[in-house]
């Protein structure tokens, strides 16, 4: 789940831009230090720590910014089948049927071919982390990009996090697979979406068939793009 920073930096961009008569009076090399004290004030002493995980969808779209604040950063994008995205969603809306979600602004009207056109589009949940994602990966900055497959990750999570490490440079850590711990309850209710963010404390692949109807499922089939390796141009690490 997406922590508050990446909204604030862009919130504080905006307020500094053209569109405030106070414009003039910041220059550039102000507003990257206003944008580094955020992460400065944010995790307090923290940021003294050798390495910290910020989660946000949005990351994939300020690599520039991000290789100007913090030279040393990487950023992990997880990756899934946009078909199997959706389906776990409108799952969720049916789980919750009497509990309209923040994901829809809290509509309780809608189809499956509504609320899926929602998600998708590029100012949605998932359309504007998938923009975002190619906007990185066929960026100039994709030596600091590193996407993890779903699959990958629940089939072979001990070679998925060994990526990982390598990739940050980090020593690798003996992770307990059979008893993941996360609770999120409160958060999800809030959200109005109980289960938003469950995660089974086994890592395992489950199979599922999918409730979407068949010619929604297939209206995706074809944008996991990192699977194609003619379209990885610029080599980023996939695993």
């Amino acid at each position: 789940m997406s922590g508050p920073l990446a909204g604030l930096v862009g919130a504080l961009l905006g307020e500094m831009s053209a569109r405030s008569e106070f414009s003039l009076f910041i220059n550039d090399a102000q507003r990257q230090r206003l944008v580094h004290g955020l992460f400065e004030n944010y995790y307090g002493p923290e940021l003294a720590a050798e390495v910290i995980f910020d989660t946000s969808r949005a990351w994939c779209a300020r690599l520039s910014a991000i290789r100007q604040l913090f030279p040393a950063s990487r950023v992990i994008a997880c990756v899934r089948h946009v078909s199997w995205i959706v389906d776990s969603i409108e799952r969720l809306v049916r789980q919750n049927a009497f509990s309209p979600s923040a994901i829809f602004n809290y509509s309780p009207g809608g189809t499956v071919y509504s609320r899926a056109n929602s998600v998708a589009g590029s100012e949605g949940m998932v359309g504007y982390a998938y923009d975002a994602l190619k906007e990185a990966f066929y960026g100039a900055d994709t030596d600091r990009l590193m996407l993890v497959q779903y699959e990958t990750l629940v089939s072979e999570p001990a070679k998925a996090l060994a990526a990982i490490y390598d990739f940050i440079g980090e020593a690798s850590f003996a992770h307990d697979f059979e008893h993941v711990q996360y609770d999120v309850r409160a958060f999800d209710a809030h959200t109005g979406t109980p289960g938003l963010h469950d995660v089974h404390p086994k890592v395992a692949s489950v199979k599922r068939n999918t409730i979407l109807p068949p010619d929604l499922f297939r209206r995706f089939e074809n944008d996991a793009f990192w699977r194609t390796p003619e379209l990885n141009l610029r080599g980023v690490r996939i695993v």
